[in-house]
């Protein structure tokens, strides 16, 4: 059976939620396409608090086992522990290219974060511009806001107001469902 890798952080993992296995965005994307008739096993790397320097540690042990399609979602932690863009880029870079010299015919996507604009300075519009420059560089589809329609939404959000609620993540998985299901 095909492979899907989901390698992320905790909005990959599903924090917070009641039944991570069931309400996270990759859990709804697995039942999004066993209704449309694919099936792929799905694999849900995300670690709470994970950095783009974590998840080079820890994808050796992930890319142990044949993958097909590869999901990337890091950097906004590293962005809250004050590491520069470059270095998170170059993380990011240094992920895709190991997940591609082990598996070359991998299809990858990158699922992207987005400080809003009212926030401002050169750390914030460098931190925005990664994930563009990654997906454009290596040619691969994006998601540029995995967070959209449920950043800032008190409803669809649990109380951190960072990571979203069960009804959040079904928004972001329709974020991510028409980019996925290309690659399908």
């Amino acid at each position: 059976m095909k492979h899907i890798l989901f390698f992320g952080d905790s909005l990959t993992a599903g924090y917070g939620l009641a039944n991570p296995a069931k309400e996270s965005f990759p859990a709804l994307l697995d039942n999004k396409m066993r209704l449309a008739g694919f099936e792929y096993e799905i694999s849900n790397a995300g670690v709470s608090g994970d950095t783009t320097a974590g998840g080079l540690g820890r994808l050796n042990y992930w890319l142990s086992k044949p993958v097909n399609i590869f999901v990337l979602e890091l950097g906004i932690n590293d962005l809250r522990h004050g590491i520069p863009a470059t270095q998170i880029a170059h993380n990011l870079q240094l992920i895709i290219n190991q997940v591609r010299d082990r598996y070359p015919a991998v299809r990858l996507l990158l699922l992207g974060m987005q400080i809003p604009f009212a926030a401002s300075g050169g750390a914030v519009a460098a931190f925005n511009a990664i994930y563009k420059n990654i997906a454009d560089a290596n040619h691969i589809p994006l998601v540029p806001f995995i967070l959209k329609g449920v950043a800032g939404q008190r409803h669809l959000n649990l109380q951190d107001r960072f990571h979203p609620s069960a009804e959040g993540y079904k928004i972001v998985a329709e974020n991510v469902w028409p980019a996925l299901s290309a690659l399908l």
